[in-house]
């Protein structure tokens, strides 16, 4: 071996290249979402269902598959597609995980800075929760178990899911991959804010409403889009593990705020 080659593989085994890998975010992620499964079975009628969540499982209702833990088996399966299709080696260094959860710690505090910045700064109020406002007079479990479903499902079907769709499509158009990608953050970060926001729209003949999420504010409208781009930006450079403990890291920390 060479020792540019050497070099080469020494960096593709080292901790940023490792912990980004798709088996990684498996592994990290895993805990999380067995504690937000287990949790709501746990709370019941008492349980807090993040609006992702609600909507991943309306849709493979509407595909016919109403397996309730098809939806975290479909995550895992997703996961685990995106390791073997990048040809990625079946190993973990478990030690990355720590590195990980510090990582996710760091970020999620500095979002509570930018936050709490922004917060002052525009609305003179404390830091926007990226999720959907948690019922202030719910349990304090309820709302723990809610804010990590959200940094999971969110992550799944607006930067797994309608991240990577966004990015393939413009790459279809022509676009390079670079500008794809910015494309597809932007736009997705945009719907990933106003996802959390009561809608009442109707264009011609239809109607389409929801029933949940807060009152548009525009303050936390721009937070939660750039928080949105921060979480891409994060998916694209330290993959889904990261984003997923960054996302649930800073929701949490709101509740200490």
């Amino acid at each position: 071996m060479t020792a540019k080659t050497e070099a080469a593989a020494q960096a593709k085994s080292g901790y940023w290249h490792e912990s980004a890998r798709p088996l990684a975010g498996l592994a990290f992620v895993a805990p999380l979402l067995l504690t937000y499964e287990a949790g709501v079975l746990w709370l019941g009628p008492d349980a807090i269902r993040n609006a992702a969540d609600v909507w991943l499982r309306l849709l493979l209702d509407l595909l016919g598959f109403t397996q309730y833990f098809l939806l975290p088996i479909v995550t895992c399966g997703l996961l685990l597609a995106w390791h073997y299709l990048g040809r990625q080696p079946w190993h973990l260094n478990w030690s990355v995980l720590y590195g990980m959860l510090l990582e996710s710690l760091v970020f999620g505090f500095v979002l509570v800075l930018v936050a709490g910045w922004q917060g002052r700064l525009l609305a003179g109020g404390p830091p926007v929760c990226a999720a959907d406002a948690a019922d202030g007079a719910a349990p304090l479990a309820a709302i723990v178990i809610a804010y990590l479903g959200a940094g999971i499902y969110e992550e799944v079907l607006f930067r797994l899911l309608l991240l990577s769709g966004a990015a393939g499509i413009c790459r279809w158009t022509g676009l390079s991959w670079r500008t794809s990608w910015v494309t597809g953050a932007i736009a997705t970060s945009l719907l990933f804010a106003a996802a959390h926001y009561r809608l009442d729209v109707t264009l011609l003949n239809w109607h389409f409403a929801t029933g949940h999420g807060e009152i548009f504010i525009w303050s936390t409208f721009v937070f939660r889009s750039l928080a949105g781009m921060t979480f891409s930006t994060l998916f694209l450079l330290r993959g889904f593990g990261v984003t997923v403990g960054t996302h649930a890291a800073y929701d949490l920390f709101t509740l200490l705020v």
